[in-house]
């Protein structure tokens, strides 16, 4: 198996189409395509469905896409680490962020990035957790950042915020008391939207309502943080959720968020990197990064609900 049938493997999948490859490779179809068949023969399985439509990964596809990405990735990042500067880092960086956090964290990082930093490419995808922690793992994401909910000992973690979860509902909304906080009983009467078990904040919700002795009502659930943001617009029920996903609404008066006690929710943010796949200088100039701009975004109150635990690191 050679790295350019790897390349020629991704470049196809990407653009969906033998064709449209050889032209953004610079390749003949017919070679683009003998190089395929020895792959699949090499692996003695088929990856694609061809069709007049293009090309489709199938199951063995989509698992050899994943790891040909990754095996590309830590590629490019020794070359990088190699011949790029530490008083000038360069290269690409890839940092995973989660829906609930992007809010808060990604428009800062990236202005800081370009600021201090103007030759990395530095590139975001934003995620379920779950997603995310798979992508780390393999090495196609050189950073994440994630919940520490005690299955992060593959990574070394650095802590970031505690961040306190906020009764949410539209600004006017029905649901929503006059005071400034609301109890947990209180807020588990309300038809709730929240996502779906396993995912974001619903375990570290169940958990501490169970420990409380109470129970959770009437819910919606829904994964998207757009579609969840939609749904308390039409007043359909209250959430309970970190304000960094609607940080944009509360500012514009659109949603309201209120704190919960008796008792509070509370969860942990933590920067993660692979124990075994080195950081670049880029990457751990990223790494340095994300604590600073955490750092500022506490102290001046930007990150709503956040309490800073970079602080001596």
């Amino acid at each position: 198996m050679e790295l350019r049938q790897l390349r020629y493997f991704v470049a196809i999948v990407d653009h969906g189409s033998l064709s449209r490859a050889a032209r953004v490779l610079h390749v003949a179809q017919p070679a683009l395509t003998q190089q395929l068949r020895q792959l699949e023969d090499e692996l003695g399985a088929q990856l694609l469905h061809r069709s007049a439509q293009g090309v489709l990964t199938n199951d063995a596809g989509k698992i050899f896409y994943e790891h040909a990405q990754a095996i590309l990735k830590q590629l490019g990042d020794a070359r990088s680490a190699v011949i790029q500067s530490s008083a000038r880092p360069g290269g690409a960086v890839a940092l995973g962020i989660p829906q609930s956090v992007s809010g808060a964290l990604a428009l800062p990082l990236l202005t800081a990035v370009r600021a201090q930093y103007p030759d990395i490419n530095l590139q975001l995808s934003e995620e379920l957790s779950g997603n995310l922690i798979e992508q780390l793992k393999s090495g196609r994401i050189n950073l994440a950042v994630l919940f520490d909910d005690d299955q992060l000992t593959p990574f070394t973690t650095t802590p970031l915020v505690e961040e306190q979860l906020m009764f949410i509902t539209r600004s006017d909304s029905r649901f929503a008391s006059k005071a400034a906080s609301i109890t947990l009983a209180d807020a588990l009467r309300v038809p709730l939207i929240l996502p779906s078990l396993p995912h974001g904040v619903r375990p570290r919700i169940e958990k501490r309502v169970q420990a409380s002795g109470l129970a959770i009502g009437q819910v919606i659930e829904i994964n998207s943080i757009a579609i969840l943001k939609s749904a308390i617009l039409a007043d359909l029920g209250a959430t309970i959720l970190p304000a960094a996903p609607v940080l944009a609404e509360i500012e514009h008066g659109s949603m309201r968020a209120q704190a919960i006690t008796e008792p509070g929710i509370t969860r942990e943010v933590a920067l993660c990197a692979s124990k075994s796949i080195p950081l670049t200088t880029a990457a751990a100039a990223v790494e340095r990064l994300v604590l600073e701009v955490t750092q500022d975004l506490c102290g001046s109150g930007r990150w709503l609900g956040a309490r800073d635990l970079t602080q001596g690191i």
